[in-house]
């Protein structure tokens, strides 16, 4: 056993002897045209290759490009098309039994009944005013007659002194008298149409203290402002409202919105009204279109918000789930390849390595369109290219394969 053992170590050495020290004259042994004497070509890393070495045998793809629709694509959430708290406007006690989160409601439906107390007397009293102001209506009106018809004496009496005196049958005094009754007449009418506005305005001002006072009574209905959801129990039985204080949050889920923000590169693709589509975080697909699309950056990110309204009438879909968001936009002609494919050069740029004229390789930069779990889109290409999917790693531009072919994937 140690013999064999010994044997087996001497070979080894020997191998590795002249592959090290004596390669060279290895290769011609085994047929192969020395270095010296093979054509040279730079490498896409500036470096110098020979063509003439053993071709390299790689898998490539033959591949033509293809129509598709180049969609914006982003990561958002979903939001509750309507959210709002519903809050007291006046101080009461609660006397209704409080509804439990979760409950269905419509527009209109009782959330919290507060206790009236003395807003009903006060109603009542507001109400008494106004008919009391009212009344004083006609008294006003009277007194204003009145005061015309008194103008109007005073008028005839002021034209048969001034008549009296001017033919020399009546004193200085009588028409000077007429004339000041004349004034005081004229007076009372604008006293009597300024009691007649006051009495106006009672009125007015009574109506108003009634329909304060109903408005106080309406206060003491709390009710649902939209169809929805109760988010948070409604407000407990015998609990004190302040106004201001919280007796329900009510979300609408139906339609529902997805959230994203676009980047400031891609934002002009985004037309309102464009189809869109996502995939939340449960697998669950959902289609809509884009609502809204914001008109200013976020000073911090740059990006726009953008909201796509989607139909939502099982509510299966919740507020605040992640969503992988695909809105379309116009299409562009690429090529689809596996992600294995894509490689870099030497600068740091992505792209493939083609296969050209005489099967000698070449480095063309892509751009990437889309990535998918089946491949990517990548864009930038020939309509026609062959493109090394397999052995792209160990061969550079200049150097002649032989590639063996597969057929694309559909």
């Amino acid at each position: 056993m140690r013999l064999i053992s010994l044997v087996n170590a001497a070979l080894v050495i020997v191998v590795l002897f002249f592959l090290v020290f004596e390669r060279d004259s290895l290769f011609s042994f085994a047929g192969r045209a020395e270095a010296e004497a093979s054509p040279e070509v730079a490498s896409e890393s500036g470096e110098v290759v020979d063509v003439d070495q053993a071709t390299i045998g790689v898998v490539a793809l033959r591949s033509t490009a293809r129509e598709i629709d180049s969609a914006v694509l982003l990561r958002g959430q979903t939001k509750a098309n309507r959210q709002v708290e519903v809050l007291a406007e006046t101080t009461s006690t609660v006397i209704s039994e409080p509804k439990r989160k979760g409950t269905f409601v419509e527009a209109g439906d009782l959330l919290c009944e507060l206790d009236p107390g003395t807003r009903p007397a006060s109603l009542a009293e507001a109400k008494a005013a106004k008919l009391e102001a009212q009344s004083r209506i006609p008294e006003a009106e009277a007194r204003l007659e009145e005061a015309h018809a008194r103008v109007a004496e005073a008028e005839i009496n002021l034209t048969a002194a001034n008549k009296l005196s001017d033919s020399g049958f009546g004193s200085e005094t009588r028409r000077i008298s007429s004339e000041a009754a004349m004034r005081t007449a004229e007076a009372g009418i604008k006293t009597a149409e300024a009691g007649l506005e006051a009495t106006r305005a009672g009125i007015e001002a009574a109506t108003a203290e009634v329909k304060a006072a109903e408005r106080e009574i309406d206060r003491q209905t709390i009710t649902a402002p939209f169809k929805g959801l109760l988010e948070s129990d409604t407000a407990e039985l015998g609990s004190l409202m302040q106004p201001g204080a919280l007796c329900a949050t009510v979300i609408q889920l139906d339609p529902i919105k997805l959230v994203g923000f676009v980047p400031e590169t891609e934002v002009n693709r985004i037309i309102v009204g464009t189809e869109a589509t996502a995939q939340l975080v449960t697998g669950l697909q959902v289609s809509g279109r884009v609502t809204f699309l914001s008109r200013s950056a976020d000073e911090t990110t740059r990006t726009f918000e953008v909201e796509i309204t989607v139909p939502n009438p099982e509510l299966a879909i919740r507020d605040g789930q992640t969503a992988d968001i695909r809105i379309s936009a116009a299409g562009a002609k690429a090529h689809f390849l596996p992600q294995s494919a894509l490689t870099l050069s030497n600068n740091g740029q992505l792209g493939v390595r083609t296969i050209g004229q005489s099967n000698v390789v070449d480095f063309q930069p892509v751009v990437l369109l889309r990535d998918t779990a089946e491949g990517v889109w990548v864009g930038g290409l020939p309509e026609t290219v062959d493109i090394i999917v397999i052995g792209q790693e160990f061969v550079t531009r200049g150097v002649t394969v032989e590639p063996t072919y597969r057929e694309a994937s559909k």
